[in-house]
């Protein structure tokens, strides 16, 4: 069976809610996800039940790198910087050096292993070399898994940061595949490059995305994610277009949204949430189509994809994470627990449909090989995620789990304690709008009492002299807070 404009919708929705039910059930057996939607992908391909032809690398190119983008933005928006600043240097080493050395350790095995070129070798080492965001954040967040030590803003900053270093890594050695005649040197200027004018880009377009968000006044509420995603499009196609790395860009931009008072920020979330979810869906079945089993099941590609996978998870990975935090304090187990999470899901695949794409030599064998890798990884490491953390003893109970602003802001927590605050004629609130008040993420204001009105208010609403905010927090402590926002002395 052909996909056709006729029928893809049909099949698409057919898959999306076979995948969703099976992923609802999966974790009673310890399946991730994930896995599932590679599987079913692959079971409604042309060598499965589903007998649907689809062998299209552009195709799936473009889903990726779409998906991809509202993946990395959702987990930039829920990265709590107070919780990442005091792992900032580490999660950066890790994001740069240590995706640098997994790729140069297994470049180097491959090479050493196979027939492949040196920079074929390298080529396939930068494809896996990052950790996958959406399999860490997926995977971590659906087991709920709370860890000490830091550990979780570390696992997923250096997840949702290391895509760029593998990405500009990946782009690298292809052009050397490609060029014989290039210098490895010329790479450099590509390397400075991507990351200067991404990350800059990054946090200019996160502030001009936060005024434009607040400022423009929209007639519908549901509009104002649709707002997000443009700015989100428009800061990752501009960045590539002139040359910076889009994927840091994008992922910087939400960091610094996530951490501002923005209007409706709490739709905003919820939107993102679910589109990163339907993201991750849509991507894992098109390239679990995109595969052939009859050519990935063979002893030539399990072979060497097992013993790749296994250098990879015990060694290069390991290599990677412990080279690269040398210089800082850090417990033993802590570095074992952060070389287990190398998780490697969609990312590496899409990244080697651009070896597919380039038409080099052994671009198929390579494609199979990355795949085979992604799959074993997320189903060794991903279904052992907290049994290691238990052996490690680095596992929190659920009580002690420590809540994000994101997970403030999308709860439906009571508020325990109301207050009525008068705004005076000369407090400064006056004429700025909620969202410009800094206001504390676990309190509310529920309602506004004008003129012997009462309003509903939201981000755009603005404070009046002799407005009577009623206002809801968690507990006092929260309303000191909120009165030092509205800078009113307590009574």
């Amino acid at each position: 069976m052909n996909l056709t404009i006729d029928n893809i919708l049909l099949i698409g929705s057919i898959l999306l809610f076979i995948s969703l039910i099976a992923g609802k059930t999966s974790y009673k057996f310890g399946i991730p996800t994930l896995i599932l939607f590679l599987a079913i992908g692959m079971m409604a391909g042309s060598d499965g039940f589903g007998g649907i032809f689809f062998n299209n690398p552009r195709i799936a190119k473009f889903i990726g790198i779409v998906s991809l983008n509202f993946i990395l933005f959702s987990g930039g928006l829920d990265t709590d910087w107070k919780q990442v600043k005091p792992v900032l240097k580490v999660g950066l080493s890790l994001s740069t050096l240590g995706v640098l050395l997994t790729a140069l350790s297994l470049g180097t095995f491959v090479w050493l292993i196979t027939d492949f070129t040196i920079y074929e070798s390298l080529l396939l080492g930068s494809i896996v070399s990052s950790t996958d965001a959406a399999a860490v954040f997926s995977i971590l967040r659906a087991k709920n898994l709370s860890l000490k030590l830091n550990l979780r803003p570390t696992l997923e900053l250096e997840s949702g940061s290391n895509d760029p270093m593998a990405y500009v890594l990946t782009i690298a050695f292809l052009s050397l595949v490609v060029n014989q005649d290039q210098s490895i040197y010329s790479l450099i200027p590509l390397f400075f490059t991507q990351m200067i004018v991404g990350g800059l880009l990054g946090f200019g377009f996160g502030w001009l995305s936060k005024l434009i968000i607040n400022k423009i006044k929209l007639d519908f509420e549901g509009l104002y994610p649709v707002l997000v995603i443009s700015l989100m499009l428009i800061t990752f196609s501009f960045t590539e277009f002139i040359g910076g790395n889009g994927f840091l860009a994008i992922y910087i931009c939400a960091v610094y949204l996530g951490n501002q008072d923005l209007i409706h920020k709490k739709t905003i979330l919820k939107m993102f949430d679910g589109m990163a979810w339907l993201m991750q869906i849509i991507l894992f079945l098109t390239l679990g189509l995109l595969v052939f089993p009859s050519q990935l099941f063979t002893w030539s590609v399990v072979g060497l994809g097992l013993l790749i996978s296994l250098f990879l998870i015990f060694l290069a990975r390991p290599i990677g994470v412990f080279l690269s935090l040398a210089l800082f304090k850090m417990k033993l187990r802590k570095r074992l627990y952060i070389s287990w999470v190398g998780l490697r899901g969609a990312v590496p695949i899409v990244f080697a449909t651009y070896a597919l794409l380039a038409g080099i030599e052994k671009a198929n064998m390579i494609f199979n090989i990355v795949f085979f890798i992604s799959f074993s990884s997320i189903l060794i490491q991903g279904t052992t995620l907290s049994l290691v953390a238990k052996w490690l003893k680095l596992a929190l109970p659920e009580s002690s789990k420590l809540l994000t602003t994101h997970d403030t802001l999308l709860s439906e927590y009571p508020k325990t304690t109301m207050k009525e605050l008068k705004i005076e004629a000369n407090s400064p609130a006056i004429e700025k709008k909620i969202v410009e008040l800094a206001f504390p993420p676990n309190a509310i204001i529920a309602m506004i009492k004008r003129d012997n009105k009462y309003l509903t208010p939201n981000g755009s609403t603005v404070i009046k002299n002799k407005d009577i905010l009623v206002v809801l927090s968690e507990n006092k402590e929260v309303l000191n807070n909120v009165l030092d926002s509205l800078e009113i002395k307590p009574n």
